[in-house]
């Protein structure tokens, strides 16, 4: 039973991580397979990996939660989250690690624990960023991943210029909430 919903979720986690050459809200998915800067091949690398690392945190148990955030972008993995224990980090990323094709793993993780408080407080500051992302003119904000975890905001993607990265960078450190942004986002033509 467990190996049937293991590979039942490793299915809908590579379809997911396929969407925007697959399915999806038409005009969404197209938009960010016609403008994500990596080729449609590198795209579905990429969500092989990132499924092949959930997947095998699912089976781990020194994972214990399901809360970590992986982003692949060209082979680096960023881990996001919050996880109970220094162990689970250390795990998590030696998994991250050991999944072929990982050219390096990029640890955001914090230990604690998180409010449901927070995690609402988490939600509501990613769509703020998110929405002013959509709005700003020559950014594309589908190629950025806005993850935030106790008022920290990652942002993870590629960018055409430095002036958009600073731009984007700029927005999540002014948005109200922002305790701290990571910066994970790569200039495509410097």
């Amino acid at each position: 039973m467990r190996v049937m919903l293991l590979g039942g979720l490793l299915l809908m986690l590579m379809t997911y991580g396929c969407a925007p050459a697959v399915v999806g809200g038409a005009a969404t998915g197209t938009y960010k397979a016609t403008t994500d800067e990596r080729s449609v091949g590198r795209l579905i690398d990429d969500s092989t990996i990132t499924a092949k690392i959930n997947m095998a945190f699912l089976e781990d148990p020194l994972i214990q939660t399901l809360e970590i955030d992986v982003d692949t972008v060209e082979g680096d993995v960023i881990l996001t989250g919050v996880v109970g224990s220094n162990i689970e980090v250390t795990r998590a990323v030696e998994i991250a690690k050991g999944v072929e094709g990982v050219h390096k793993v990029i640890n955001n993780l914090q230990v604690g624990s998180k409010s449901l408080g927070q995690s609402f407080e988490d939600k509501v500051l990613g769509s703020k960023i998110k929405a002013k992302l959509f709005v700003e003119p020559h950014i594309r904000s589908f190629n950025i991943d806005v993850d935030v975890e106790r008022s920290v905001v990652t942002l993870t993607g590629k960018v055409d210029s430095q002036t958009n990265k600073n731009r984007i960078i700029e927005i999540a450190r002014t948005t109200e909430g922002t305790v701290k942004v990571i910066d994970n986002l790569t200039v495509t033509h410097p």
